[in-house]
């Protein structure tokens, strides 16, 4: 293994290929025989501790915001109903159609960048 360093600003910000652990093999410097490492790392876990109360009223929530029950719908049925996806807020559909909303458990969660965020509504 040859590890080269680059001086200057242009390098200063590592890529995040550079942030993966290296492999469990000999040209790994800490290598162990017989240890095998994961085959994706798990950089970062983000833990709630919250009562399914709190889950089933976020759902309930959806039901009253127009854009949160057309995600549900659009997303639990993988549906291409242009009507319905017209139907959303334009800052709402642009991200639907980038494909940066998710349904997991019955809560929309959205993806912006490296980061995946539990979407609320918005407080009246």
């Amino acid at each position: 293994m040859n590890i080269v360093h680059k001086d200057g600003n242009i390098n200063k910000n590592s890529n995040g290929l550079s942030r993966w652990p290296l492999p469990n093999d000999i040209d790994n410097p800490a290598y162990v025989l017989g240890e095998t490492s994961p085959q994706i790392p798990i950089e970062g876990i983000s833990v709630t501790d919250l009562n399914t109360t709190f889950f089933e009223e976020v759902r309930n929530i959806y039901t009253q915001d127009k854009n949160c029950r057309i995600l549900c719908q659009l997303l639990t049925k993988d549906c291409e109903d242009n009507s319905l996806i017209h139907a959303l807020d334009e800052i709402w559909r642009k991200s639907y159609d980038e494909g940066r909303f998710y349904l997991l458990d019955g809560i929309i969660y959205h993806r912006t960048k490296h980061t995946c965020v539990m979407t609320f509504v918005e407080r009246s």
